[in-house]
């Protein structure tokens, strides 16, 4: 036997009455369930009820929700004086702390109290559900339901299979989670679920770079939200979340996955939490704060004192670098003249291995990173040692059409290529492995995180053989095994088939 769960009078039941589980009731109550909110600590359930009526009261009087609905929603709000009772309700929602241990006591309490089919689903964002219910008689009925904070502005909800969970229990909560207003997707019990995981690549190489001397936290930041339309930059992420967060799960998935160095973090990363500069929280992480909290973010503007270059060489044909220097009038010679810039825009290389490879004047050779576009943040680097007049000329010609210009340390992949691939190698790896479909990683990764773009879809987006190379010569390059490409992605690239073909 099991729930109907478009049942008009489901009952919903909540353990825990912080944020959390404050927020998964008032989505609950305005999805048209009525709600049952149970708390160990005495009057908590209550505060959390009017808490919730507050929340709901103020949508009604910005105009989100008509006042008989806020007045109906209300209504459906119950603060529980005992676990026994949550009964009746066809689910329970387990929202309380992280720890293994209470939760189990709370799962199995809860199996003496609910009916046979009720649905027991825990909130953890980290502790496997298989773990969960390995203390429990009726595992079939446990699943994940992970909701995101603040949860009423937030859509996503993962709804995580356990080993166990039954098929029937994992659509009645997809069911469930769209009549609460949230977009479900279907996730493997594993480290991280999805969204923690997924987005581990976007910080952690934000981290190896910077570590490397390539560009600064400050730089890197503002070419992913310049340059890829990222709402905040991975060190703008880090700092909000907090370090004390981020990095210790960081740690967690990279030891559930038994260190695939793909999802290895970076001891700057520990050094910044080990300092104590944990973020906004603290005022001071990779940023500063003001008292009020607000971000001070230093000046990234390139100082550029030469004149714009007029002629140029290319050091390989580019149909984007002609069309680009075409608009800027820009002349491009037939002939290596010995003098002028020698541009380059290559994929996954840095000026070292392309100037060895075609055997150009290092001293001359500048690479412009085209693949994310110029005109809103443009990415130059050179070799060590080359003619800094050239270099300059080049970031002034680019000034020009640029909303700016950040030259970095010479790097294979640049900053955006490099942070993209590894974003979108790790989806892809996602897909292959089954934590989800490729369509839910590009929801989780959209709706979870506010990625401009799924990170599977990335891989299509940035041209899934070019992603496959960026990888291929970092690894080649750099000899880490970090950089191995996923075996979804190089099947697709190479066959070329679209990135969510399934197999």
């Amino acid at each position: 036997m099991s729930i109907d769960p478009q049942k008009q009078d489901l009952k919903i039941g909540i353990v825990g009455a912080g944020a959390m589980g404050r927020g998964i009731a008032q989505v609950s109550a305005t999805g048209g369930m009525p709600v049952y909110i149970f708390d160990a600590a005495d009057g908590a359930a209550a505060t959390a009820k009017d808490f919730i009526a507050s929340m709901i009261s103020r949508s009604v009087e910005k105009g989100r929700m008509e006042k008989s609905e806020g007045d109906a929603a209300i209504g459906r709000i119950h603060a529980a004086e005992k676990m026994e009772d949550l009964s009746d309700c066809d689910l329970v929602v387990e929202a309380i702390v992280e720890n293994i241990d209470i939760k189990q006591k709370v799962f199995q309490q809860l199996e003496t109290i609910v009916r046979p089919e009720t649905i027991l689903a825990s909130n953890t964002s980290s502790i496997r559900i298989s773990s969960i219910a390995s203390a429990c008689t009726h595992r079939n009925r446990i699943a994940g339901l992970h909701f995101f904070n603040p949860v009423p502005l937030m859509k996503l909800v993962e709804v995580i299979n356990g080993t166990d969970t039954s098929d029937d229990v994992t659509k009645a909560l997809e069911v469930i989670g769209k009549r609460m207003g949230r977009v479900p997707v279907v996730v493997k019990d594993a480290p991280g679920f999805l969204v923690n995981l997924g987005g581990r690549a976007y910080t952690t190489e934000a981290l190896r770079i910077v570590s490397e001397g390539v560009a600064t936290p400050f730089q890197v930041d503002a070419i992913m939200r310049d340059a890829c339309g990222f709402r905040m930059g991975p060190f703008e992420l880090i700092d909000l979340t907090g370090i004390d967060v981020n990095f210790p799960v960081s740690q967690i998935i990279y030891n559930g996955y038994f260190q695939d160095k793909r999802l290895s973090t970076y001891p700057l990363h520990e050094s910044m939490m080990e300092a104590g500069r944990l973020g906004k929280k603290t005022k001071a992480g990779f940023y500063e704060y003001t008292e009020d909290s607000t971000i001070i973010r230093p000046d990234v503007t390139e100082e550029i004192s030469a004149s714009p270059a007029r002629r140029v060489i290319l050091a390989e044909p580019s149909a984007v670098l002609d069309g680009l220097l075409r608009d800027l009038g820009v002349s491009v010679l037939s002939e290596d003249d010995g003098v002028s810039p020698i541009l380059a825009d290559p994929i996954g290389e840095d000026c070292t291995a392309l100037s060895t490879r075609l055997g150009l004047d290092s001293k001359r050779l500048v690479a412009i990173d085209t693949h994310t576009g110029v005109f809103s943040r443009a990415t130059v680097m050179a070799a060590p040692g080359a003619d800094e007049e050239i270099v300059q000329s080049v970031m002034a010609m680019l000034g020009g059409v640029s909303g700016g210009v950040t030259r970095i340390k010479d790097n294979p992949g640049f900053v955006a290529q490099r942070i993209r691939a590894m974003i979108a190698n790790l989806g892809c790896e996602m897909a292959q492995i089954g934590v989800a479909t490729p369509e839910d990683i590009d929801k989780g990764m959209k709706l979870g995180l506010n990625y401009p773009l799924g990170s599977v879809e990335l891989a299509e987006n940035m041209g899934t053989r070019n992603c496959l190379q960026i990888l291929e010569k970092l690894q080649e390059i750099t000899g880490e095994d970090r950089y191995r490409p996923s075996q979804w992605l190089r099947r697709r690239a190479l066959l070329d088939l679209p990135i969510h073909t399934l197999d």
